[in-house]
């Protein structure tokens, strides 16, 4: 747990981690205009979990040289020279965190936040979605800031239960991070790994969801709904702080309500459009922007720009 914090430092790092929510919005919006489209909704929802993670709340290697993404060498194999994407979270070691980024269509906003932190090359974004490239439109083990391969939706927890309970076996004192998106909340393995977590008491797991009641076929209470969210995981052992996940002082302060026995889950309740309203005339479907015509192309170019003019830290 955390000491309590001085009102000038908590106003230094909010500021901070806002700046690099800000820009990871601004750098994830100009790639889509640049790309004719891509998963803006996710951008707009999850920036400040991302600033939040990386700036405050994940304690990993300090960034060094940012890495430049290399080509696809192949699956792990003897004789190839392999390395996992989580080098771009640093070195692993028993005091520090390990993270896993469970939403693997959420790749672009995980990308332009390692590049806002200084852990990855702003050219290496050149890479998203080019044949033998690292840098994948849906994450695998080997693209920047993946522990692990995640995907179909939702293994990225019992992965995650696997390696905090191996940790604490050996006696590490890390914490093991997961960030997951609520459309995962749909698949039955979710919730068998919330039962193993409780049943093994695994209290060094930190889960922050990003809650912004959307996926690809529409709004999630029009396809299965999960709720009460909330309510259900503590009916699985979990402890539960629900905050606003645009809210950095919010989410700082669920990191002090851990308790003894049981997995810490955040859900971020998020707004899918969040500093670029011009997303709402989509709804309701927000899962993936491509551009309808023309008109609505300079539409939203319009509005990149004015949110660029707007910015007084953008650097592109």
């Amino acid at each position: 747990m955390k000491g309590p914090k001085e009102k000038p430092e908590a106003d230094d790092w909010m500021s901070r981690t806002q700046t690099v929510a800000d820009n990871i919005r601004l750098r994830g919006f100009e790639y889509v205009m640049r790309a004719n489209g891509g998963y803006l909704s996710q951008i707009c929802s999850a920036a400040e979990i991302l600033a939040f993670l990386y700036t405050r709340a994940l304690k990993l290697e300090p960034a060094g040289s940012p890495i430049s993404p290399g080509p696809f060498t192949g699956v792990p194999a003897a004789g190839r020279s392999y390395s996992s994407g989580s080098i771009y979270n640093g070195a692993k070691a028993p005091h520090l965190d390990r993270f896993f980024f469970s939403p693997a269509h959420y790749a672009l906003p995980l990308y332009v936040a390692l590049i806002e932190v200084g852990r990855m090359t702003a050219d290496g974004l050149a890479e998203f979605k080019k044949d033998g490239s690292t840098v994948e439109l849906i994450g695998a083990e080997h693209s920047p800031g993946f522990e692990s391969t995640t995907g179909s939706l939702a293994q990225a927890l019992s992965q995650a239960g696997g390696v905090a309970l191996a940790r604490r076996m050996k006696g590490d004192t890390g914490l093991t991070w997961v960030m997951m998106s609520d459309g995962e909340f749909q698949e039955g393995q979710t919730w068998e790994a919330f039962q193993a977590l409780s049943f093994h008491k695994l209290d060094s797991i930190r889960v922050i969801v990003d809650v912004n009641k959307q996926q690809c076929d529409g709004p999630m209470d029009s396809v299965m709904t999960i709720d009460p969210l909330g309510d259900r995981l503590r009916a699985f052992g979990a402890h539960v702080v629900e905050v606003d996940a645009h809210d950095l002082a919010a989410m700082d302060a669920a990191l002090d309500q851990a308790q003894p026995g049981k997995p810490l889950v955040i859900l971020a309740n998020s707004n899918p459009s969040m500093g670029i309203p011009l997303l709402e005339e989509r709804r309701p479907i927000l899962h993936y922007l491509r551009f309808s015509s023309d008109e609505e192309r300079q539409k939203y170019a319009a509005a990149f720009q004015a949110m660029k003019e707007a910015s007084s830290c953008w650097k592109s």
